[in-house]
């Protein structure tokens, strides 16, 4: 029990903290229920466990029972389900660590045995780090190959092609054909280059990239097909591109703990540079040639 009478600021806060152990324990218990592989599977309700320990600490102080919020439930069992069994739970941990850095650390003198929470949501994360054998994520360079390549290229294209023909349909058609003989070619590549490299998996692998660089060239070229004006559809097209991005290596930076805001914006960078040098060579073409369609 604690030594001292618990502050009423504290006391809120820990209420909260205990709502958020039974919603973590719900979680990690219903995942690992749909959990297939059993190493997995045995991570999953040591964790589960744990939680429910630090549920009924937290108890013993507040003196109150709670129940799991089904809505948050839910939303990470969806999560894992569409976005992949690391990224979910990742993403449950990082709101746990920052639960742990901002609401036990300093409440020894309140709490006996808080420094033993803190140990086990750190082993938490390192055990997490142990999980990563999903499909996705085995195979999460090829997608980067096709995601950047189709970024890098098809933003110079469409940008070039913008400015050089000033009509959408011409320039959706011509990003079309060019987007998706480039998502072929870059498959072929992937697997050739995998293969050569003794890869057990090499088709996967080209899978893989051609699907990522075609999804992002459909969405890069739909902006051609909904709107007007050139000008616009660059526009939409670019932060479209953005976006892309930065959803993309949000994934990443939960699933493989990267580092965000160097990634983001060094991919940002090149992406939008190379737009912006394809719609100049698009001006002198223009300029040079005197293209008019």
């Amino acid at each position: 029990m604690s030594t001292k009478p618990i502050p009423q600021a504290i006391m809120e806060q820990l209420i909260i903290d205990q709502q958020n152990e039974i919603d973590a324990y719900e979680i990690y218990t219903r995942v690992a229920a749909r959990c297939k592989d059993p190493e997995n599977k045995k991570v999953l309700e040591h964790i589960a466990k744990d939680e429910l320990a630090h549920y009924k600490m937290l108890k013993l102080h507040t003196k109150k029972e709670m129940s799991f919020r089904r809505h948050k439930v839910v939303f990470f069992l969806f999560v894992t389900t569409i976005f992949g069994l690391t990224f979910g739970l990742k993403l449950l941990e990082k709101g746990e660590e920052q639960a742990v850095n901002l609401d036990y650390v300093g409440l020894d003198d309140y709490i006996p045995g808080i420094k033993q929470v803190i140990e086990q949501e750190e082993r938490h994360e390192h055990e997490l780090l142990g999980m990563i054998n999903e499909e996705r994520l085995a195979y999460l360079g090829s997608i980067v190959l096709g995601l950047n390549d189709a970024l890098v290229e098809l933003t110079g294209t469409l940008a070039g092609l913008s400015f050089a023909f000033q009509n959408t349909r011409i320039i959706a058609l011509s990003g079309l054909i060019t987007g998706i003989a480039a998502s072929f070619s870059m498959a072929a590549s992937e697997y050739l280059s995998t293969k050569a490299e003794n890869g057990e998996n090499a088709l996967t692998s080209s899978i893989y990239t051609g699907i990522a660089y075609i999804i992002t060239v459909i969405l890069l070229i739909l902006p051609y097909l909904l709107f007007d004006h050139y000008l616009v559809c660059l526009a939409v097209t670019l932060t479209t591109s953005v976006v892309i991005i930065f959803l993309f290596n949000y994934y990443i930076s939960v699933a493989k703990d990267y580092k965000f805001s160097k990634r983001f914006f060094e991919m940002a960078g090149i992406s939008l540079g190379v737009a912006a040098f394809s719609f100049g060579i698009g001006v002198l073409v223009k300029l040079i040639f005197g293209v008019e369609l």
